[in-house]
């Protein structure tokens, strides 16, 4: 990116606001196209994720760019119209529906709210106190008055998460179908918003009211069946892992791209060699049969996974919990 020159005099985040609206105006970004992420924006100019966070914002409030779950920060619609000659202008302040000051309007909710949608776009190492201030266009101290600490925050964010899926009152009699609809639903969830799976392991687990929740449906659905109580939570908490498990991966990938700038199939293209080496040293004989047997390569699919593996679960579970 060109630093636009035209807007030398302005504060940081409104000169990097000028050079991806001037990036946008002359085409080199059009809809849909990726915009630098906070960090690469901070990297680049110099300067801190808050200011980067802010530039950002300013361009979503103007309706620009948005945040798309696991993809970033993207140009949302047509760019307007350069002036030939013109330094870029620098944009003007979006204010807020009503009259109030920002700060007035200020809510624990927004501010989990904001946190989310940052998480949701870059991952939860791009979230800050700093930068949810900046998403929201208060001053940085401001959200330590409903929130003490990130680490808050994120428990915070992760009870509202968990919490945009409930169940139906009338619970489906048949014990399989039950625990099925809860792996699934929390299976929706965790391809939501990745960065939850990355938040408590099973040793430390997360004690939020609204993953709960979900616990206690389970809990529900293998309760009845003559279980003793350790083995019912050990069912219970082996059902859980499988969801977290692979939704941990989701999350990992998202960094693995991000730290290469490679995709999943770039990264396994730029491989090839090293699989091939595998395949003919001799060694690994069902290995080389199998990879060998695939004409179009191994398409590792997550979603299918799951639901092999839940099926496999409760199959085996059958005889152990009717028996």
């Amino acid at each position: 990116m060109t630093k636009a020159t035209g807007a030398a005099g302005a504060p940081p985040y409104l000169r990097i606001v000028a050079a991806i609206r001037q990036r946008i105006a002359q085409g080199e970004l059009a809809p849909g196209d990726r915009v630098p992420s906070t960090r690469q924006l901070a990297a680049e100019w110099g300067v801190a994720l808050a200011t980067a966070t802010k530039a950002l914002t300013t361009l979503r409030l103007e309706g620009l760019v948005e945040a798309r779950p696991r993809i970033g920060t993207v140009v949302a619609g047509a760019a307007p119209a350069p002036v030939a000659g013109a330094a870029p202008a620098a944009p003007a302040r979006r204010r807020p529906s009503s009259a109030q000051d920002p700060e007035q309007e200020l809510s624990l909710e927004r501010i989990v709210r904001a946190a989310i949608e940052i998480a949701d776009a870059e991952g939860l190492p791009a979230l800050s106190m700093r930068g949810v201030a900046a998403r929201l266009g208060v001053a940085a101290m401001s959200t330590y008055r409903y929130v003490p600490s990130k680490e808050d925050l994120v428990l915070h964010m992760a009870d509202a998460a968990f919490g945009e899926e409930s169940y139906p009152a009338d619970a489906p009699a048949d014990w399989r179908a039950r625990v099925e609809l809860g792996g699934r639903t929390l299976w929706g969830l965790y391809r939501k918003h990745p960065w939850l799976a990355q938040l408590g392991s099973l040793t430390r687990p997360l004690l939020v009211p609204n993953l709960m929740v979900h616990g206690e449906w389970m809990l529900g659905a293998l309760d009845g069946h003559g279980l003793d109580p350790t083995t019912l939570f050990d069912i219970h908490v082996l059902l859980y892992s499988h969801v977290q498990g692979l939704a941990a991966h989701l999350e990992l990938e998202a960094h693995a791209e991000a730290a290469t700038g490679q995709s999943e199939e770039q990264w396994m293209d730029s491989r090839a060699p090293a699989l091939r080496a595998l395949v003919e040293s001799g060694r690994f004989p069902t290995f080389a049969k199998v990879v060998g047997s695939f004409e179009d390569g191994y398409d590792l699919r997550l979603d299918a996974l799951f639901s092999l593996g839940l099926k496999a679960l409760l199959d085996g579970l059958t005889p152990l919990i009717e028996g």
